[in-house]
């Protein structure tokens, strides 16, 4: 995450736009991202500053809790770029009721189901305003972590093998086919 890359490039090697980060210690710990044009949740907190890229749990959003998280993004990034105190932040509860709220309808949203996937997410930054409506300045590219995430994925995964870059040797997309919400 040294230096900023521009959206294009991004794109070209397979980063996808994170919509909203919830939590960030040492990079993202919890947010909203798309994998494989699907916006997903994504949890991680076992990590090592020397990877490359962290082990996230990761399950699908619907379209209702996407609508949601980036309205109450919206306003954290009003919060982050006003002359706003800390004891004015929305986070604090009792600061912005509809952020409030927000924070209620999302909380069961946020929960990672009972069957989760576990995916290697690597970060990049773009080069532009770190807080924006848009999401911000994260992206991530995701692959499997190991052969055991592909069993995770389902009976239909267990025993495909990874090639060189971490992708099932069948030559299916990160192994993500099946996930369509």
């Amino acid at each position: 995450m040294s230096q900023p890359w521009n959206e294009q490039q991004l794109i070209e090697d397979g980063f996808e736009r994170a919509y909203a980060v919830l939590d960030w210690y040492d990079g993202p710990r919890k947010g909203l991202a798309v994998i494989n044009g699907i916006p997903h949740y994504f949890e991680g907190w076992d990590y090592h500053p020397a990877n490359a890229a962290d082990e996230y749990d990761v399950w699908p959003a619907s379209e209702a809790a996407v609508a949601m998280e980036r309205e109450q993004w919206a306003i954290y990034v009003r919060y982050e770029i006003s002359d706003a105190g800390r004891d004015e932040h929305p986070a604090n509860g009792g600061v912005n009721a509809r952020y409030d709220e927000l924070e209620v309808l999302l909380a069961p949203h946020r929960q990672p189901p009972n069957h989760v996937r576990r995916l290697a997410g690597e970060v990049r930054l773009d080069d532009g305003d770190r807080y924006r409506l848009d999401g911000g300045d994260l992206w991530m590219r995701w692959r499997p972590s190991s052969e055991a995430s592909l069993a995770a994925l389902g009976p239909e995964c267990e025993g495909l093998a990874l090639d060189g870059t971490g992708n099932p040797a069948d030559g299916t997309p990160n192994g993500l086919q099946q996930d369509q919400g």
